[in-house]
């Protein structure tokens, strides 16, 4: 995103919708995965290890559903969206808190694109 920021041929506006929505499917995809296949946590094609779960599941119970805004900050932010799901947290609720944090992020991200 950055790269064709800098480049100049693309709208940034275009940029930030792409980045933003790919981000945020991407966030469904753990979603489900926590919901419906977590049964098949452990395997190696598993995004989210048992420890990043448990941190993530120690966040949640500590901060609650609004923690979902940190979803875009690397390393905790897929294993918070799998315990969303694994939670059973309301999609319309998930997607609100998701897609705040990860606009903000790309946002901040091309503000700061000369």
């Amino acid at each position: 995103m950055v790269a064709a920021a800098l480049h100049g041929q693309t709208d940034r506006a275009a940029l930030f919708l792409a980045a933003t929505l790919g981000n945020v499917l991407g966030a469904v995809v753990n979603f489900v995965l926590g919901r419906f296949l977590i049964r098949f946590e452990g395997r190696r094609w598993f995004p989210v290890s048992p420890s990043a779960r448990q941190k993530a599941e120690t966040l949640f119970a500590r901060y609650g559903q609004p923690v979902l805004l940190l979803s875009w900050v690397p390393i905790i932010g897929d294993p918070l969206t799998l315990v969303a799901g694994l939670l059973r947290m309301k999609l319309p609720l998930f997607l609100l808190f998701v897609t705040i944090g990860k606009a903000a992020r790309y946002a901040v991200v091309l503000y700061l694109t000369p």
